[in-house]
């Protein structure tokens, strides 16, 4: 005979049947949309530096980054501690996986910044070759050759995309246009529209390439300036950010009876977790008011 508790219990156990289904679906859904949109961002970010490499491999990378990470944690703790546990040793593994997690990412958008860097310094040496060309008589695109032709990376090779196009028969405005949204930089933004413009209004292109490059090379020493004056800023920003972490080692060797505390009880783990937010947040502030954009 049932018993006055066996339906409740039945329908306690679909219930909680219905929901676990139901989180795991949800979670399967946004684990398959930001894996889309990881894809997605990782394949921009590698066509952005022209490395031919699938956006999976990324992926996979930042997975196996993430689980070195967690993996190193957990050894460097059990070697070092005479008091490791599992109840704070995982949590702190955990942490450091999801942040190792985007140095993969992080990096390419490293690649990235400095290769624009490095087009930017470049820019005004192809505009100087092209002035001279079309001074010579070339045409527009035979002056274009003359760029991809040198030896200037990356700026050749760019160069060489943009003729590539031409020769498939995109037009220039659209070639022009398509190179400028790949660079994303605001310097060739005025070279694109300096060219456009002179081309429908007829002007002399000579002339505004060479006022280009000028404005071009006043904006590289102003950038060189502000990033010499705010070096000392974001030296200290870097300092500050590294001080607690090298504090904490050092004291883990000379008093480890008082940083066991931090690391054998729930309030002590909280702590270092709110001191290494509060310094990530601190860091991130300082290089904000040190970035200045020209």
């Amino acid at each position: 005979m049932l018993t006055g508790s066996f339906w409740p219990a039945v329908f306690a156990f679909t219930a909680v049947t219905l929901a676990m289904f139901v989180l795991i679906d949800f979670g399967t859904y946004v684990a398959a949309r930001y894996r889309e949109r990881y894809l997605e961002e990782a394949k921009t970010e590698l066509d952005d530096v022209l490395i031919q490499m699938p956006a999976g491999r990324i992926l996979d990378l930042s997975i196996a980054s993430s689980a070195l990470g967690g993996i190193i944690t957990i050894i460097i703790m059990v070697l070092q501690l005479d008091s490791f546990s599992w109840r704070w040793g995982l949590p702190v593994a955990l942490m450091v996986s999801l942040i190792v997690f985007p140095a993969p990412r992080v990096g390419l958008k490293y690649i990235r910044k400095r290769r624009l860097n490095k087009f930017n310094l470049q820019l005004e040496d192809a505009l100087g070759m092209m002035s001279g060309a079309l001074k010579a008589g070339f045409s527009i695109n035979q002056a274009l050759e003359e760029v991809a032709d040198c030896d200037l990376h990356p700026v050749s090779v760019e160069f060489r995309l943009l003729l590539q196009e031409l020769r498939l028969g995109v037009p220039l405005e659209q070639a022009l246009d398509n190179m400028s949204r790949r660079l994303n930089s605001d310097d060739f933004d005025l070279v694109v529209t300096a060219i456009v413009t002179a081309r429908q209004t007829g002007g002399e292109l000579t002339g505004t390439l060479e006022r280009v490059a000028m404005l071009i090379r006043e904006r590289v020493r102003i950038n060189q300036k502000v990033m010499a004056l705010t070096a000392m800023g974001r030296l200290q920003a870097t300092m500050i950010g590294a001080m607690p972490f090298v504090l904490m080692v050092g004291l883990n060797y000379v008093s480890p009876d008082m940083m066991s505390l931090f690391w054998s009880s729930a309030a002590g783990v909280i702590a270092v977790v709110v001191v290494v937010i509060l310094v990530v947040c601190g860091f991130l502030a300082i290089r904000k008011i040190t970035n200045i954009e020209v």
